[in-house]
């Protein structure tokens, strides 16, 4: 018979891991996240200046506290507004790049997003050159060509790609 998992509090989890990178807080467990590559490190880079030249403040790998019994760390996070240390309140954009992710997991997470009130996520894979916007309507990822961001600026995708060529040439 397999041991039963023992769950970690919220401040067990803080104690133990929220100081190291590549972790998040689900539902009573530490969850490790993939280990970014080159490629996931860079398009970060991009993406986090494309969205304050966009008119938000952006980071990468930063704690949302929202919910006391999920607190994941998105690829990028941008905010019109700075709440400091972390995010207490939605954040406007959440985008997750692939690097091993699975998409089950990555579906999960993206409904965590909708469900804790964030209007915006996105899905980039630096691989394959795709970026996909989160749709509640059909509760699941779709194409775009471009973000069309809540404060009406817009940020080309192929420009995104110009760039991470430029930066790896």
């Amino acid at each position: 018979m397999p041991a039963a998992t023992t769950l970690l509090t919220l401040e067990q989890y803080r104690e133990q891991y929220a100081g190291e990178a590549g972790w998040e807080y689900w539902f009573g467990e530490a969850v490790r996240k993939p280990v970014p590559t080159w490629l996931h490190g860079i398009l970060q880079v991009i993406l986090s200046d494309l969205l304050y030249k966009a008119g938000y403040y952006s980071a990468s790998e930063l704690d949302l506290r929202i919910d006391p019994n999920w607190e994941p760390r998105p690829d990028v996070a941008g905010a019109l507004t700075l709440e400091q240390p972390y995010p207490t309140k939605p954040i406007d954009v959440a985008i997750e790049i692939l690097s091993d992710d699975k998409m089950g997991p990555l579906f999960a997470k993206c409904r965590h997003y909708v469900r804790i009130g964030i209007p915006q996520i996105f899905v980039f894979d630096p691989v394959a050159r795709d970026a996909w916007e989160w749709s509640r309507e059909t509760d699941s990822i779709e194409r775009i060509q471009s973000m069309r961001l809540g404060n009406g600026s817009v940020i080309a995708v192929d420009d995104v790609w110009a760039e991470l060529e430029k930066r790896i040439a």
